[in-house]
């Protein structure tokens, strides 16, 4: 069974006689080498960029969100909330009251999300250390901290006492209202913090406290817009989850990271799934080298198949005499391919050699799944390359 393993080491690790053959094999081996170095180290990088997006959002969304199935708002009863502190699968939960409001600064004016958040908000995720300028909120006060981008629209600055804040939500309720100034709930605030995460939430968000919130929207007590949970490290999502619609009931949604930014993750796995599609093309093209390097060796080392054939060797372990060959040089060049992959992506995370920008490093992440991805890429595709080349191995051939 070893005998045509033996032979193909022979082969692959020995000079052929025929000098084309030699080059056509190296060009082969070197594209393999190349194209699992690219291989890996885009795969690198797009972790690395995976990552380093991924921070930003994950600065702003909880681990979980507990959201209700219908209505804009849900009340939490006395017991529900003893349950939920005294359940240990949440290191620590957060009730959110969010809507739509209009800011009204200096004559400026500016529609953004207010949110009102309690002392546990900061703790559930990292939105306070994106702070950029000024200071968090204190608790039951007038103070709010704003997006940069919002603050840029109402050239708002910090402690501004002589141009206040405004802002003003509508009353909730149904009828005409015959006094448009009764129409509205509103309070005068005080920035005393701007903070700084990505466009999207930058030009989004006004952070004032819970019961500022609460009183805006006439909330009733216990009532939140949202629940934002951060989970205990030695419990699995699908524990927690369980376990809080067993304490919630069925009338809630309950949303991961991934969810709550699905159109993210989805653009991120396309681009991933491209790349990987586009650079797998480069290392079939190399592979298609090496197809024509085993054919030109079966057609060189004929006369010995001849012989072999003849003393009562079987057809197919004339093939597999090749296809192992094609296996080992596909296999040794995925290996030296990713061995060099490694030293670059390392070189890359001590030396910072490429720059994104002055300070910022190109991202990149060593993951053992990319070394799983490349290494399974290269044996596939090689045993198909040496499956089609020794298929040439034939009766008619010999005789």
């Amino acid at each position: 069974m070893n005998f045509p393993f033996y032979i193909a080491k022979r082969y692959a690790l020995t000079f052929s006689k025929s000098t084309a053959i030699n080059v056509i094999t190296m060009i082969a081996s070197l594209g393999i080498i190349v194209g699992a170095m690219a291989l890996f180290v885009v795969l690198s990088v797009f972790s690395g960029l995976r990552t380093f997006s991924l921070s930003f959002s994950n600065a702003t969304d909880p681990d979980l969100k507990v959201l209700p199935l219908s209505g804009k708002s849900m009340i939490l009863s006395p017991q529900q909330l003893v349950d939920l502190k005294n359940y240990k699968g949440i290191a620590v939960f957060s009730g959110v009251i969010e809507e739509r409001a209009l800011f009204f600064y200096d004559g400026k004016e500016q529609v953004a999300q207010l949110k009102g958040v309690d002392l546990n908000y900061s703790k559930s995720n990292q939105i306070n250390k994106f702070l950029y300028a000024g200071t968090w909120l204190e608790p039951e006060s007038n103070q709010v901290v704003v997006g940069s981008g919002i603050s840029r629209r109402l050239s708002l600055g910090l402690f501004d006492y002589n141009n206040v804040l405004e802002v003003f939500i509508p009353k909730p309720g149904k009828g005409l209202i015959e006094n448009p100034e009764e129409a509205f709930n509103s309070a005068k605030l005080i920035t005393t913090g701007i903070f700084q995460v990505s466009e999207d939430v930058d030009d989004k968000y006004v952070f004032c406290d819970f019961l500022l919130a609460k009183e805006l929207l006439n909330y009733k007590t216990n009532q939140v817009s949202y629940l934002e949970l951060k989970r205990a490290p030695n419990f699995t999502e699908e524990e927690v989850i369980a376990h809080l619609q067993t304490i919630l009931g069925q009338k809630i949604v309950i949303k991961n990271r991934a969810q709550l930014n699905d159109a993210l993750y989805k653009m991120l796995n396309t681009e991933n799934i491209a790349v990987y599609l586009i650079f797998t093309l480069v290392i079939i093209v190399a592979l298609f080298n090496l197809i024509g390097a085993l054919i030109m060796m079966i057609i060189e080392k004929k006369a010995n198949l001849k012989t072999l054939y003849y003393l009562g060797t079987e057809l197919k372990y004339l093939k597999r005499i090749f296809l192992f060959q094609g296996n080992i040089i596909s296999v040794f060049g995925g290996m030296i391919g990713l061995l060099l992959g490694i030293m670059v992506v390392y070189i890359q995370q001590q030396y910072e050699l490429i720059m994104i920008t002055s300070t910022l490093p190109y991202p990149v992440q060593f993951k053992v799944e990319n070394v799983v991805i490349v290494l399974m890429t290269i044996i596939i595709l090689g045993f198909l390359a040496a499956k089609i080349a020794s298929s040439s191995v034939s009766k008619k051939l010999l005789e």
